[in-house]
């Protein structure tokens, strides 16, 4: 979780456009958890794969638009918003799992979801500068996009994907997302005179290799022997640490961001820990 809290600082180093680095971070993370599956004698269960084929590509498809999204987002705003914004998601797999998989959504779980609305209001600025903050506002927007289609993969991947292992669903998923990602990636970097230093380069490769094949691998190894409260619990160290990265690296310290940032992390872990969450 601490090195999936790194991304953003990464990305926003890497002159790049947003959708050339979501495709990379695809491509590199698939190869490398290809590696690893091989190197301990896992190879993937193509039957399985087959059975899963249709969510696989869909999910793998959402996860690279997602990326794109967010990471363009930090181009309008900061990594602390883009990331706090980022992390409705649980709240929208609240409420889609309400009309696609027939759970009840309960009152306490409905007054989560409203107060996490109410965090991304006062992290978005709206409330103080009013909707004129047009660039601001864009990168919250594009945020917001960012978390509805991750909420659609943790649908997908919870109702429809049933047969494929978590690493072999991660790789298949990853090979999509680069390709889905691909033509905008291509259309984005014509004509561009793209000329990355040795540490950019190296910024791109770890971003690949460390925070998306290691990270994934890192945590389909732990998860399988975690309650999964305790994977809730512990998957809000990603916004923590980066709300905070943001706030150092980029020197901004806004009050009414922190508040936010309490209601929307503090009402998603509630409506985690609350009876009967993540039960099927």
């Amino acid at each position: 979780m601490i090195i999936f809290g790194t991304v953003g600082i990464f990305v926003v180093n890497i002159p790049l456009p947003s959708a050339v680095i979501a495709m990379i971070r695809g491509a590199v993370g698939a190869v490398f958890l290809f590696l690893a599956a091989l190197l301990l004698r896992r190879p993937p269960d193509m039957k399985a794969i087959s059975r899963d084929f249709a969510p696989l590509a869909i999910s793998g498809m959402f996860i690279g638009f997602n990326w794109a999204l967010l990471f363009e987002s930090y181009k309008y705003t900061s990594v602390a918003v883009s990331t706090l914004v980022y992390y409705l998601a649980p709240a929208i797999v609240m409420l889609l799992s309400v009309f696609l998989l027939g759970e009840r959504l309960t009152l306490g779980r409905g007054i989560a979801i409203s107060v996490a609305l109410v965090g991304m209001l006062l992290v978005s600025g709206v409330l103080e500068s009013g909707i004129g903050q047009t660039r601001e506002l864009f990168g919250v927007l594009l945020a917001l996009g960012a978390a509805v289609l991750y909420a659609f993969v943790t649908v997908i991947n919870k109702r429809w994907i049933k047969y494929s292992s978590d690493t072999d669903m991660t790789q298949i998923q990853l090979i999509f997302a680069s390709l889905a990602i691909a033509p905008f990636a291509i259309w984005g970097a014509w004509g561009r005179d793209i000329a990355l230093s040795v540490v950019e380069i190296l910024l791109l490769v770890t971003l690949g290799v460390v925070h998306t094949g290691l990270a994934y691998l890192l945590y389909f190894g732990s998860v399988k022997g975690l309650k999964g409260q305790t994977v809730a619990i512990l998957s809000y160290i990603d916004p923590i640490v980066a709300v905070l990265l943001s706030f150092i690296i980029e020197s901004s310290f806004d009050i009414t961001v922190l508040i936010g940032c309490a209601l929307i992390v503090g009402s998603m872990l509630v409506a985690e820990l609350m009876p009967g969450a993540g039960k099927e």
